[in-house]
């Protein structure tokens, strides 16, 4: 039997062709390696751009708070505050009235700061309404004295209230309308007038009793970087104790 005998075939060089590596393709290559760096630097050149706005942006919010301070602070004493009168047929108001209703508001601060819910709800008119910061309405002392009970137990357990006065009118003999900066605080150092956040409304009513209730309250969180905002975008809007 004859013996078959094969041989691999070579290249020129002496190699045998199937050994040898493929073929760089150091063109292709090249344009890969281009595409790849432009990739990268336009990657960097956003992120660069996002960090920078996103920089400037915060800063621009800082220097809006930081310039957003008011200027109408009030009187942290409500028996300093000199009221306006607007008569009526019934009559006006006597220093006694504005002395009544600055210690109405006094319980309701006093009790709050012990955490007393029917201490509280009683210096409301059983009818009265009650709107907070966030936009919840309550009606009736009843409704008010409950969820202030859970309040006191919960949110705000262990607070104060800091008030600041801005005005107080009276609407003839029987109602008046109180505002004022306001706050919640902890331990024995009251809030500065400056460093309070809400804005508030009292409407007080004389009763049967001669007794001085509060028939409506409203809280306002004060927004001073969207103040700020449209002091700047429109100075009409600024109010006049502000200017």
């Amino acid at each position: 039997m004859s013996t078959v005998t094969t041989t691999e075939a070579t290249d020129p060089t002496g190699e045998p062709t199937g050994l040898k590596s493929a073929p760089t393709r150091t063109g292709n290559g090249r344009r890969t390696n281009r595409r790849r760096t432009v990739k990268r630097a336009l990657g960097i050149t956003a992120l660069t751009l996002t960090l920078t706005l996103a920089v400037a942006a915060a800063g621009g919010y800082f220097w809006l708070d930081a310039t957003s301070d008011v200027r109408n602070l009030g009187q942290t004493d409500c028996t300093a505050v000199t009221p306006a009168v607007t008569a009526t047929p019934a009559g006006t108001p006597t220093t006694d009235d504005h002395r009544a209703v600055c210690d109405t508001i006094r319980a309701l601060t006093d009790a709050w700061g012990r955490g007393d819910a029917t201490a509280y709800g009683e210096q409301f008119t059983v009818d009265a309404t009650y709107t907070t910061y966030v936009g919840t309405h309550y009606q009736g002392r009843r409704d008010i004295a409950d969820a202030h009970r859970a309040l006191f137990d919960g949110f705000v357990k262990d607070t104060k209230l800091a008030d600041s006065f801005l005005g107080i009118r009276f609407y003839g003999p029987d109602t008046a309308v109180v505002t004022s900066r306001g706050d919640t605080y902890k331990g024995g150092t009251p809030k500065k007038p400056s460093e309070l956040t809400k804005t508030q409304s009292y409407t007080l009513v004389r009763q049967s009793d001669h007794s001085w209730r509060i028939a409506a309250f409203h809280n306002t969180q004060r927004q001073n970087v969207m103040e700020r905002l449209s002091f700047l975008w429109d100075s009409a809007t600024v109010p006049e104790a502000e200017k």
